[in-house]
């Protein structure tokens, strides 16, 4: 199939894509959320019908002075604010910029401060939960695949599998990056959310490549077939690519449904996961299946 001869191709472009993920990371950074760095948020309600517009929010919000901060609206009648800590004049100041007429102020329905110890024990929790499904998903291919030991070892599948979820992680973390940049939004937990969905996504649509790759070298294995392990695994990527574009297809039309008919608060999510669907496909069959043609190629380097 295209995808294995061509392979080198695909290894390339991927290469770009993460290479260019990481520049964006150093050159803008991450810009997290009061999930992370701490800060307060402030939940107002209104009168049914009286909510202002999140523009006209917005715009009374800027002259304030209180540097970064993010207004979403929830439900029909309320507003999420997340800034930094405010004092008690800053914090009214808000409060007046919420309302509709500047004199009536909303319905205080919630007011939460974040620390920057709890920020950073969140962070680091994050963090942690990455890598142990990383590690986690590493096992279980390996185990998985405990009886395929030609021309590729088992535990080299787990290898490729992690290859593709770093790809995974770090190409839809830059897209991110700039993506806030230009339009506004924050690394939160609902970032860490989608992320850990991504890689539970593309395991799933990699193991199912692998699994046939598994059962046609078990076929070759009975019936005495003297297949290359490269035509193989082209066979096994075009027996799966139909059923891993439609599933990736109706994934991806769900993903565009809710960035655009669902509320402010899931957008950057949606976001997120579109992108995640995008590269998680593409690596399971351009990235995983090709790398282990390139293994079973490395003779003398465990390849056998």
């Amino acid at each position: 199939m295209f995808v294995v001869k061509y392979r080198k191709i695909f290894f390339a472009l991927s290469a770009l894509l993460t290479a260019g993920a990481v520049v964006i990371m150093l050159v803008y950074g991450f810009n997290f959320g009061i999930d992370f760095k701490g800060g307060a948020l402030l939940e107002v309600s209104y009168p049914t019908g009286a909510r202002p517009a999140l523009e006209m929010v917005q715009g009374k919000i800027n002259t304030l002075g209180l540097g970064g901060y993010s207004v979403r609206p929830s439900g029909d009648n309320l507003f999420v604010v997340r800034t930094r800590e405010l004092n008690p004049t800053e914090k009214t100041a808000l409060l007046s910029a919420l309302s509709n007429d500047g004199v009536t102020l909303p319905k205080e329905e919630r007011s939460n401060s974040i620390g920057p110890v709890v920020g950073n024990e969140l962070k680091n929790k994050a963090f942690v939960a990455i890598v142990v499904v990383i590690l986690a998903i590493v096992l279980f291919v390996t185990f998985a695949f405990r009886k395929v030991s030609k021309p590729v070892s088992s535990w080299k599948y787990g290898l490729v599998t992690v290859l593709a979820l770093v790809h995974d992680v770090i190409v839809p973390t830059g897209v991110f990056i700039l993506f806030t940049y230009f339009y506004g939004g924050e690394i939160d937990l609902l970032f860490v959310t989608a992320i850990l969905a991504i890689l539970g996504y593309s395991v799933h649509d990699t193991i199912v490549v692998f699994d046939r790759v598994r059962e046609n070298l078990r076929i070759n294995s009975d019936t005495h077939a003297n297949e290359d392990f490269e035509i193989t695994v082209g066979k096994s990527v075009s027996q799966t690519f139909g059923r891993s574009i439609n599933t990736s297809l109706t994934i991806f039309l769900v993903l565009v449904a809710l960035y655009f008919i669902g509320g402010e608060t899931t957008r950057n999510f949606a976001f997120v996961l579109l992108v995640g669907v995008i590269v998680g496909t593409y690596s399971s069959i351009f990235i995983a299946s090709p790398l282990l043609v390139t293994l079973g190629k490395m003779k003398g380097k465990g390849g056998e």
